[in-house]
């Protein structure tokens, strides 16, 4: 992987990560069309980075609402910012599990297995397809929700299932109102790359010999400011338009993605 593959990669997960295309999905097709030759460590190294990259656009992004989460958090009362808190890390739960038992299962996927990722592309177009037909309430995510949706969290870690898609879709099909399951969606994500993050800098994971640098530092940068230009305008049409346009798209791309790894 080049520089330039870097960039293009970079924008590519800035651009989707807000959208329930699968993020991860279109990583792995752009290596692919790019003809990336990573191992599959180093492959699944720079979808870390460029995630970490997408986790701290949306952090600014949502700084008004994590400032105000932490600050009824602190002051040690059962309020609305302290259950939000607790729902966020009972959703963490199944993909900590699946992160930390299947890490090498799971690194072995991130090597340019196309004809996985267009199946899972299909996967995801028939949840957001559901989610599209479910009714729109007004409801909170719960408890339980929030552990459910974790589940689909844990299920997206395989490249082409859409994290976004998996999780908005699941909550809006448990009854939850959409634009309150998106802001669960993107809020839910980033302890989880933090925390990835972290383990894999105590593991000695991130190195100066995982990959080359300047492509990770490349790939970080256009996928942070892609992420926060992305992030400011996308995340209102994930709220506001219908989730069967992006069936739609995911069912294109999975089909031509598979026809691409038959043809090759």
């Amino acid at each position: 992987m080049n520089n330039l593959d870097a960039f293009i990669l970079g924008v590519i997960q800035g651009l989707t990560e807000f959208l329930p295309v699968s993020s991860s999905g279109h990583l792995e097709l752009g290596k692919a069309i790019l003809g990336d030759t990573s191992v599959p460590e180093e492959s699944l190294m720079f979808t870390v980075v460029v995630h970490f990259a997408t986790a701290l656009s949306t952090i600014v992004v949502f700084r008004k609402d994590i400032i105000e989460i932490l600050s009824g958090l602190f002051s040690f009362k059962w309020n609305e910012e302290t259950q939000f808190s607790a729902k966020i890390v009972l959703s963490m739960i199944p993909a900590v599990i699946v992160g930390l038992f299947f890490e090498e299962q799971l690194e072995a996927l991130f090597g340019g297995n196309i004809m996985l990722v267009g199946c899972m592309l299909l996967v995801t177009a028939v949840l957001l397809y559901f989610a599209d037909r479910a009714k729109d309430t007004q409801k909170n995510v719960t408890f339980s929700n929030a552990f459910i949706i974790g589940v689909s969290q844990a299920v997206a870690m395989i490249p082409g299932i859409s994290r976004s898609g998996a999780t908005i879709s699941t909550s809006v099909l448990l009854g939850n109102d959409k634009s309150k399951a998106a802001r669960f969606s993107f809020l839910m994500v980033i302890p989880l790359i933090f925390g990835k993050i972290a383990k894999d800098l105590m593991d000695g994971a991130i190195t100066t010999q995982t990959g080359n640098v300047s492509v990770l530092v490349i790939g970080f940068i256009s996928a942070f400011v892609a992420g926060l230009i992305a992030c400011t305008w996308m995340i209102k049409l994930v709220k506001k338009s219908k989730l069967s346009w992006f069936a739609i798209y995911c069912l294109i791309v999975g089909v031509i993605a598979i026809g691409f790894s038959l043809y090759n």
